[in-house]
């Protein structure tokens, strides 16, 4: 008999029954929107729901240049002849897996087009190069998501486009339970992850004032990891939290000084 090993499921600490909300999603093929800031958990989230339900997952990370093509497929030239090679949302229809488009916002607008008929009752993709028609199995789900905090006039979702999916808003945790994400991801002890997290919550709140946005939790395991694994404190902090947000000496200067404050 071929027997394959159990899929490992990525750590997830649910905040406010999300994991719910997404298999209920899931089980009638409602498509799902993830709205909150860069590095609270929504790519994780996503990742830890298609292993415990199973399913094919395709990632794609949206930019500026990603086209419908990008995403349902295109002739290419191999070995003198021209095949047809599937895009990861075309994959993921055939399949009955997950499409997750991550910052869906930043693609181009022809990509809501193709999303369209995938997000109401008729479940179907057109690939209009090939002249197939695919009908979305049971098992395939839609999940996009974007940060509100960025958006702006010419980047936004239409709320032709909003009023598809189902949506479900994110956010950093809770000190207590961050500490504990932050302590199982990087196997820093949890008294050593209390000041991280208590750095975190003063940064965030000069976030819109001085910095774009705040300390994610994905900073604070790189940090802790860091700290796990030997390097001391400050150059630790200087790699993983003042470097990656910003390039302002000043700015650099006052967040030192504030880690000067938490850790004396």
């Amino acid at each position: 008999m071929n027997m394959h090993a159990p899929r490992p499921i990525p750590h997830y600490h649910e905040i406010a029954q999300e994991c719910a909300l997404f298999e209920t999603a899931h089980s009638q093929g409602l498509p799902l929107l993830l709205k909150g800031p860069t590095g609270c958990g929504k790519t994780r989230f996503v990742e830890h729901m298609a292993a415990r339900l199973d399913r094919p997952l395709y990632t794609v990370a949206c930019h500026d240049d990603l086209s419908a093509a990008d995403l349902i497929g295109r002739y290419l030239l191999k070995g003198g002849d021209t095949h047809w090679v599937d895009g990861p949302l075309t994959r993921a229809v055939r399949e009955g897996g997950i499409c997750y488009l991550d910052e869906v916002v930043e693609a181009r607008k022809d990509v809501t087009v193709v999303l369209h008929p995938l997000t109401d009752n008729r479940r179907t993709l057109m690939i209009d190069r090939t002249g197939e028609e695919l009908v979305a199995p049971p098992g395939f789900m839609l999940v996009a998501s974007y940060n509100p905090g960025y958006q702006n006039v010419l980047k936004r979702l239409k709320p032709s486009t909003r009023q598809r999916f189902l949506s479900a808003s994110f956010d950093f945790p809770d000190p207590q339970s961050e500490c504990a994400i932050v302590a199982k991801e990087s196997g820093l002890d949890v008294s050593k992850v209390q000041p991280l997290v208590r750095l975190a919550g003063h940064i965030r709140a000069l976030s819109g004032m001085d910095l774009e946005e705040g300390v994610s939790t994905r900073l604070l395991i790189y940090t802790a990891s860091l700290i796990h694994r030997g390097m001391p404190i400050e150059p630790a902090l200087e790699a993983a939290i003042i470097e990656p947000l910003t390039d302002e000496e000043d700015i650099k200067q006052a967040l030192r000084d504030l880690i000067a404050t938490i850790y004396g």
